[in-house]
């Protein structure tokens, strides 16, 4: 499929460069068929090429409210024709972030689930997975259960799924030394069939400041299962740095994986020692966007966080994954004014992005 109102689609991206480094890291000689597309609207432009060289405008909905169920559903309305044509005929996985399965907080309600739920219903006849991959050892249905996501099965007959005990395939990512590592990334987020919307909580993280729908989508793709947490290798050369390796591995990861729509649950929001930890923040919004990368800049924006300074941000931008250009970003529904916030940074990014804390 190929760009929709500008932005990026994933499936659109050239899955292997087959040479060099970035072949090594894309998984070697296995993508040698994906060198170039001649599909309409491919994001190649040539060969070595992997992008168009800028992203088109882009919208967001911006909507501000006092129910989490209803700011959602009305942010997707402001941009349904656009959306239900981007789905096509597809199959459709809701992924939330479940980063942790026992603390609402920090993770997706399923008010905003219902929203999107509400949205795609009347619309899309056939059965909609609602599925993730969380990093506890509980597994999926210990945060379906314990936030409230059962509900949803019979409500809209929904199927639930942890994305953990699905097939999954090898890649590589950067780690210690700069030396490529496998990883086992589940098989779910490269099905060209999969349309994937990423339901992602509003929060602040202690590598990239802010993790919001890419990241959710990116960092939710590896496996965690009985034989390890292979989320842990995008960021095992662990530091907390402007350039900590967990940037780069993100942009690299999404030359495959990109979330065909975003959204984000801003309702209740964290700040401080996200992703896990942190503090609650009144913020009564929420958020919806093909361009997930246009989303999540604009977002950062209004956490009071300069996106010009993250590095997966900017990378993705560069490469032409989806618009950065606050200037080129059509904001549908609540001015942005009513909307802004200053969210405190978890503590270890005070330093390396000289924040306030």
């Amino acid at each position: 499929m190929a760009r929709v109102n500008g932005h990026l689609n994933r499936r659109d991206i050239l899955k292997g460069f087959g040479l060099g480094a970035l072949g090594l890291t894309l998984g070697g000689g296995s993508f040698g068929s994906a060198v170039i597309r001649a599909a309409t609207g491919s994001p190649l432009v040539g060969e070595g090429q992997l992008y168009k060289k800028a992203a088109g405008p882009a919208k967001v909905s911006l909507v501000k409210g006092n129910d989490c169920r209803d700011i959602v559903y009305q942010a997707l309305k402001k941009i349904e024709d656009e959306v239900l044509v981007s789905i096509g005929d597809k199959k459709i996985l809701i992924k939330p972030n479940f980063v942790s399965t026992n603390r609402q907080l920090a993770a997706t309600h399923v008010d905003a689930i219902r929203g999107i739920l509400d949205f795609l219903t009347p619309h899309y006849k056939k059965q909609i997975i609602v599925g993730e991959s969380t990093p506890s050892r509980a597994g999926a249905f210990d945060g379906f259960k314990n936030y409230g996501y059962l509900a949803l099965e019979k409500e809209y007959d929904v199927k639930l799924v942890d994305l953990n005990t699905q097939p999954w395939e090898y890649r590589y990512v950067i780690g210690r030394g700069n030396r490529p590592i496998p990883i086992r990334i589940i098989s779910t987020f490269f099905d060209p069939d999969m349309y994937i919307i990423s339901a992602a909580k509003m929060k602040t993280h202690d590598r990239a400041v802010t993790t919001l729908s890419l990241k959710n989508v990116l960092l939710g793709a590896p496996m965690c299962d009985s034989t390890g947490n292979d989320k842990r290798l995008t960021h095992t050369a662990d530091n907390f740095s402007r350039e900590a390796v967990l940037h780069y591995n993100m942009f690299h990861l999404a030359q495959e994986i990109y979330p065909d729509l975003g959204i984000i649950d801003g309702f209740e929001a964290m700040e401080g020692n996200g992703p896990v930890s942190g503090t609650p923040v009144d913020a009564r919004i929420a958020l919806a966007s093909l361009d997930s990368l246009a989303m999540d800049t604009l977002t950062t924006k209004l956490m009071g966080f300069d996106p010009s300074q993250i590095l997966y941000l900017t990378s993705m931008a560069e490469a032409g994954m989806g618009q950065s250009d606050l200037s080129k970003i059509e904001i549908l529904g609540t001015p942005t004014e009513q909307c802004q916030y200053h969210f405190k940074p978890n503590q270890r990014m005070i330093e390396p992005y000289g924040l306030a804390s």
